[in-house]
């Protein structure tokens, strides 16, 4: 359904991510980004670690919903939970992600009921709660991983904006330009996902000490603007 997946992917959708910049407010404040080429090169290298990892937890968290019975599907969410602890060895990336994740159960529950939130924990992954968020709206794996992949770039896209005091235009088409790469990882992901929410030990687990060591210092600062 594509105006459920667009409401996925909007920003203005109120699951707490504006309060997160994907680690680009602790890479503008080490100078890694300090303008539009330095933002987009950013902003790839995210999408092909975090948001093939994200891509990946959605759409099989997504297929689990849609294809594992009432009874087991708490245990298939459970196992991708586990999943996504063992894909992101940041504490503070780990906190990040379940606070959004708690965010969008919450809205959620009131957009697209559906029995398959109760078979999440409190604080879900955000990848994992986006993939069940998609399934409840009718939506299918293919769209749960293309808002994952899209989110891992949007959002530090526009923290960036607001940082650096960037052209929004320039910001917009640095992200559109981004779109077939969207697609094609998106394409790479969607094999992996397993059948009926069996253990997904072919996900992505592309990993980036960089990312994860930004997060670090950024959770420690006490002049953040951003959560993470």
């Amino acid at each position: 359904m594509t105006a459920a997946l667009l409401t996925l992917a909007d920003s203005r959708l109120p699951a707490g991510g504006h309060a997160h910049s994907g680690g680009v407010e602790q890479a503008v404040a080490a100078g890694l980004v300090h303008d539009l080429a330095s933002l987009t090169a950013f902003l790839r290298r995210r999408l092909t670690t975090a948001g093939a990892v994200a891509a990946g937890l959605a759409a099989a968290a997504c297929d689990a919903v849609r294809s594992a019975s009432d009874r087991h599907r708490p245990g298939a969410l459970a196992r991708l939970e586990a999943e996504a602890d063992a894909r992101t060895p940041s504490p503070a990336l780990r906190a990040a992600s379940r606070q959004q994740g708690r965010g969008l159960v919450r809205v959620g529950r009131r957009a697209w009921p559906h029995p398959a939130w109760d078979a999440l924990p409190d604080r879900p992954h955000h990848a994992v709660a986006l993939g069940v968020a998609a399934a409840a709206a009718g939506s299918g794996p293919r769209d749960a991983a293309s808002a994952a992949a899209y989110l891992s770039v949007s959002g530090p896209a526009t923290a960036a904006q607001r940082l650096l005091a960037l052209d929004p235009i320039a910001v917009a088409a640095a992200t559109a330009h981004l779109a077939a790469e969207v697609d094609a990882l998106v394409g790479q992901v969607l094999p992996a996902v397993p059948d009926g929410g069996s253990v997904p030990d072919r996900l992505p687990a592309s990993a980036d000490p960089l990312l994860d060591l930004l997060a670090e210092v950024h959770a420690s600062r006490k002049d953040r603007f951003f959560a993470s």
